[in-house]
């Protein structure tokens, strides 16, 4: 069992930036993936972005903006949130898988983190 703990969420303007962690001790490996996911309100669950080994995957509306990164030594992965937009306010999720995957399917994760709100304001 993983246990993993997201966090970092808050308020921002549009424009800002925020910075997101998940810590899952003993599955922040290379061998792993970790991704994040966002649901809007009333909305599906959607993908983010992911690590798995070295390779980084995002979602297109993402990209350019944000970057996940990971930091073994701390058993943390981070997603920097940069010229944030009102239509990313959502609650992020942390995922973890223990294989190595390129998935942007939620089904493909095996744990998931409890969720942080983000909330752009206009």
């Amino acid at each position: 069992q993983v246990h993993v703990v997201d966090a970092g969420g808050g308020l921002v303007q549009t424009g800002g930036s925020l910075r997101l962690s998940c810590s899952a001790p003993g599955a922040t490996k290379r061998s792993n993936t970790m991704a994040w996911f966002r649901q809007p309100p009333g909305k599906e669950r959607i993908f983010v972005a992911g690590i798995a080994g070295d390779i980084t995957f995002y979602a297109d509306s993402v990209k350019g903006r944000f970057t996940i990164s990971r930091d073994n030594a701390n058993n943390t992965v981070y997603l920097q949130m940069n010229s944030l937009k009102p239509e990313d306010t959502a609650v992020y999720y942390c995922a973890v898988d223990r294989d190595l995957l390129v998935s942007r399917r939620p089904v493909a994760y095996e744990y998931w983190g409890q969720g942080t709100q983000v909330t752009v304001s206009a």
